[in-house]
């Protein structure tokens, strides 16, 4: 995975929650180097700083500050580095090179960098305009642990005149206590959260014994409950360490505070029980509301703690984001209102390529769960949000404030580019820690349009639309019509790349390969259009049948995988083959997942070619854990099922950090996230993060100074500090957030509370309404469900015995098309809950449908290809009347079991055996003689006879 961001480091690092390095430290010291980057080759002197009124710069691979001249004090001037563990009583060697443009003297001083600034040593020297070598030994007379408030400073101030003192080859030598500080906690990992009822509940010991052990779990009053063996697995590479295995699956009590104990050794306490996932899957969807820009985060929805005003709205001292400019070196020519979306992760900027996967994830858990699971867990109320009363799922509302954001960076028509979407936007300088969003005053500026931003705005809103259909369909038009735009923009623009250099005040997103948004954005267009052409860059990409799915895992920069996800879950006219391929394809990487995590001592869905962990690991491991749920969904073995909940285990606390991941969650969670704003660590009157955040997680790149510090020679799962400074294993990100919901809310559903066998309360009386000689209103009282919820009702006609569903819905209201002219109907509402239970009948309603209108005005010919189970229909559809037509809708009803599949030309849809197609806008008119082709594919059983009878907008036709 590639890096999300790189940037510089602050100056100051401040103290470390908890070391992580195992073992004892030695009885003497070794060569532990306590300074980072002190040779400077690199080119940059990060995270060495240079102080007021200086300047530092790194000139012929040196570290070289400009010094002011007419300073009273040595230290009126100077440079150093902060974060530097001392340990009292301990000696340690300085030794560096130095050089000055005139002759001075300079101090070597270590000690403290906060107030009252006790000294260590403070040695004076001279230096002159020839490079010397100077050595300086002294014992250390205070404690500061790494990342503390340890510093080495040169002190350059206190002379007439200006000068430049160049310094390399810096190094501190000393201690006894290795990086990253005291061994763990506790020697027994385990979920800290839960484990669920039924399912395996393993856990791992580290202990160099190749005998079993003998360990015992006990209930909260601390009584032996069960007890067993461990099995021995040995060394394990990817934590360094020497681990068992313990499981208790076998033990199924529900119940809160177990622990695992094993000789001295006791675990931290977790539950067994449902309740934890379900409270994850809302308090990881609560972290999107945090995230907000342009909005107060209301106490009533986060708790006091939490609440803030709204950031970026044009409020000092925000310069605000409702007339962004372009990057002054860019000159557009306009600004943008772009209001609203998520922050990224722990600064302020909007990212539109992981703003997009991240919005992705968040639908595709809505379409996921309406398709194949229990969407009603994500219905209006579920969510603390402002709109949790409106009438619209709330994770579909949650997901449109970042949907909206990346519309509103479309550059507008008649502007260059039109079309095109701006890549982010973002401070033009980073913020310092901590900053309050509203607190930010740095100015905001538009990075230029990308191809893969286009495309991410494509893609996500073309999904959008699809689900948006029927709940707002004016603006599920809005974003089809952006979508299709941006589409056209990016094929006209097809390698328009972000830059790998625009790096200041926001991360780069750099991305050089675009194949994958085009094949991504080309599969949502074409699940929500049908359309031919979309289905020909589809299946004319050497991506098509999922050759996008790997033991890597897709991201933010690796999107291909989410197009194929959408044409394994969404109905298409692709040949049924080629969608069990990409099935096929995600079962498969899953099958590699689930070899590789049988192998592991912490197992992990995770792989990179060398084995090491790379920035937002975490993110990658929920993201594999996506993979086996979908494995599981498409397939329902188990052996899925248990590695996503594994995924979670290691998440959750099962991991060589002996960390959850995720905050407020488990008995030692994450805490000190890299965030501007839940940055207690740096300033006790702000929050610490709140649950549901996931941690980036393990990098062996070490890529901040902190890291660094503390984290040297670190084995791969072991190279985590929980510290906010150390932001490239510990910030958050909306990407590998949207993850964590997707997998948790899955988790959440397989781990139900209760098994519902309560049906639902029955509806109300119908109210019928709009009769004509072919449909009917049926509009009724809502049935109520207290356990799983009502999922949708079915209108069905009663005759004597027999039943027909006319309609089924997911509202109180039908709109029954179909119906035989001159027919008196019976009808009854049916509610059916989340767990598939059906209530009795609601009271009954009577109507009688309006004669046939006379045929005329309209012609149809309907001709079907039929197939075993399948079949291609051809319709046309002709106006034979004398006034022009400007729009037209089509009915019929399908004499046996047929269903319409998937359709094109014009908008399809079927309520029980009756059909309904409306015109699209650029085939609604129609002069008279004129005709219309369209058409669908279908399924059936039995016989495929063709319909008896169509109908143009009520009339029957010729």
């Amino acid at each position: 995975m590639r890096a999300r961001k790189l940037r510089a480091g602050s100056a100051l690092l401040v103290a470390v929650a908890l070391g992580l390095a195992g073992g004892t430290a030695p009885a003497s010291a070794a060569d532990y180097e306590r300074l980072l980057n002190g040779t400077f080759s690199a080119g940059t002197f990060d995270p060495w700083w240079a102080g007021s009124g200086t300047t530092g710069h790194v000139t012929g691979g040196e570290f070289c500050t400009d010094v002011p001249g007419g300073t009273a004090n040595g230290y009126d001037a100077l440079s150093g580095q902060n974060g530097v563990p001392f340990e009292a009583g301990q000696q340690y060697t300085l030794t560096f090179d130095a050089h000055a443009t005139t002759a001075q003297q300079i101090s070597a001083v270590a000690g403290e960098a906060v107030s009252p600034y006790r000294q260590i040593s403070r040695t004076d020297l001279t230096v002159t305009p020839a490079t010397q070598h100077y050595t300086v030994t002294f014992t250390s007379t205070l404690d500061f642990p790494a990342a503390g408030n340890g510093q080495l400073a040169f002190w350059f101030g206190g002379q007439a005149a200006a000068n430049t003192v160049c310094l390399d080859n810096i190094s501190l030598i000393g201690g006894v206590v290795p990086p990253g500080g005291l061994p763990p906690t506790s020697g027994i990992r385990v979920n800290q959260e839960s484990y669920a009822p039924g399912l395996p509940k393993r856990v791992t010991l580290i202990s160099d014994s190749t005998a079993a052990q003998t360990w015992t779990l006990k209930n909260s009053a601390g009584t032996a409950v069960a007890t067993g063996q461990t099995r021995p697995r040995g060394a394990d590479a990817a934590s360094g360490e020497n681990v068992h295995e313990i499981d208790f699956s076998a033990y199924d009590t529900v119940g809160t505070g177990y622990t695992l104990s094993v000789g001295s050794e006791t675990s931290f306490p977790f539950d067994i029980s449902t309740a934890g996932p379900q409270k994850l899957r809302y308090d990881s969807l609560a972290f999107f509301y945090h995230q907000r820009s342009g909005i107060a985060i209301d106490a009533a929805y986060v708790g006091a703690a939490y609440a803030r005003p709204a950031g970026h709205i044009n409020v000092a001292p925000n310069q605000g984001d409702d007339n962004v400019p372009c990057r002054s070196d860019l000159n557009c020519g306009y600004t943008l209102d772009v209001r609203g979306g998520w922050y990224d992760a722990g600064d302020h900027g909007k990212y539109v390529v992981n703003g997009g996967i991240a919005a992705w994830e968040l639908l595709d858990e809505y379409e996921r769960a309406v398709r194949l699971g229990d969407a009603s867990a994500f219905g209006d109320g579920k969510l603390a949000i402002p709109e949790r009363a409106n009438g619209v799922p709330d994770l579909l509302d949650e997901a449109r404030w970042e949907v909206d954001f990346l519309l509103s960076m479309q550059v507008p028509d008649g502007k260059p580019n039109a079309g095109m979407v701006h890549h982010k936007i973002h401070d033009a300088q980073w913020t310092s820690l901590p900053t309050r969003p509203d607190q930010d005053s740095q100015p905001r500026r538009l990075s230029p349009p990308s191809t893969a931003a286009t495309l991410n705005m494509a893609a996500v809103a073309a999904q959008a639309s699809r689900l948006w259909r029927t709940v707002d369909p004016a603006y599920s038009a809005k974003l089809l019509a952006a979508s299709e735009k941006a589409y056209a923009a990016a094929k006209a623009n097809p390698a328009v790349l972000a830059d790998p250099n625009d790096g200041t005040g926001g991360g780069t997103y750099s991305d050089n390969t675009v194949t994958d948004e085009f094949y991504w954005a080309a599969a949502e267009l074409f699940a929500t259009t049908g359309k031919s052409a979309y289905r020909t860059d589809v299946t004319g990409s050497a991506l098509y049948r999922g050759k996008s799915f790997t033991t890597h895992g897709f991201d933010w920069a690796s999107t291909g995988a989410l197009g194929d996800i959408t044409l394994a879950l969404v109905p298409t006219d692709l040949p049924a083959a080629d969608v069990t391929a990409i099935r096929t394809a995600i079962t498969t990487t899953a099958d590699s997942h689930l070899a590789q995590l049988a192998t592991m001592g912490y197992p992990a869905p995770y792989r990179t070619a060398d084995g090491s962990y790379e920035w937002g690991s975490n993110g990658l491991v929920a993201n594999n854990g996506v993979v086996l749920a979908l494995a599981y969904d498409f397939t329902k073995q188990d052996k899925y099922r248990d590695g996503a909940f594994a995924a979670m285990d290691y998440l959750l606390g099962r991991n060589p950090a002996n960390y959850s991941y995720v905050s407020g969650h488990g008995d030692q969670p994450v805490r000190n996230v890299h965030h501007r704003f839940w940055a207690h660590e740096l300033d006790a009157s702000l929050p610490t993060a709140p649950p549901g955040a996931l941690s980036g997680g393990p990098n062996s790149g070490l890529q901040d100074p902190t890291a660094a510090r503390l984290l040297t020679g670190c084995a791969p799962q072991r190279c985590f500090v929980d510290d906010i400074q150390a932001y490239s294993v510990n910030e958050v990100a909306i990407n590998w957030n949207s993850a964590l919901a997707w997998l948790s809310g899955w988790v959440a559903e397989k781990t139900s509370s209760t098994v519902d066998t309560t049906a639902p309360v029955a509806p109300g009386t119908p109210a019928v309404s709009a009769v004509t000689s072919g449909g009917a209103t049926v509009t009724w009282p809502a049935a109520t469900d207290p356990e799983s919820g009502v999922k949708n009702y079915d209108v069905v006609r009663v005759a004597g015995s027999a039943r027909t569903v006319l309609a089924t819905v997911t509202g109180t209201t039908a709109t029954l098309t179909g119906l035989s002219p001159s027919t008196a109907y019976t009808v009854v509402v049916v509610a059916r809950n989340g767990a598939g239970l059906t209530s009795a009948d609601s009271p009954s309603a009577q109507f009688t449908t309006q004669p046939a209108t006379p045929a005329g005005g309209c012609a149809v010919t309907y001709s079907a290809n039929t197939w075993n189970g399948g079949f291609t229909a051809a319709v046309t559809v002709k106006n034979t009347g004398t006034t022009a037509w400007t729009n037209w809708k089509l009915g019929f009803t399908f004499p046996g079991t047929q269903k319409v599949t998937q359709g094109w030309s014009a908008t399809w849809a079927q309520s029980g055996a009756a059909v309904t197609a409306a015109s699209l806008p650029w085939n609604g008119a129609l002069a008279p003689g004129q005709s219309a082709s369209i058409g669908f594919n279908g399924s059936y059983t039995g016989t495929n006879a063709n319909p008896a009878a169509f109908s143009v907008d009520g009339r029957a036709c010729g």
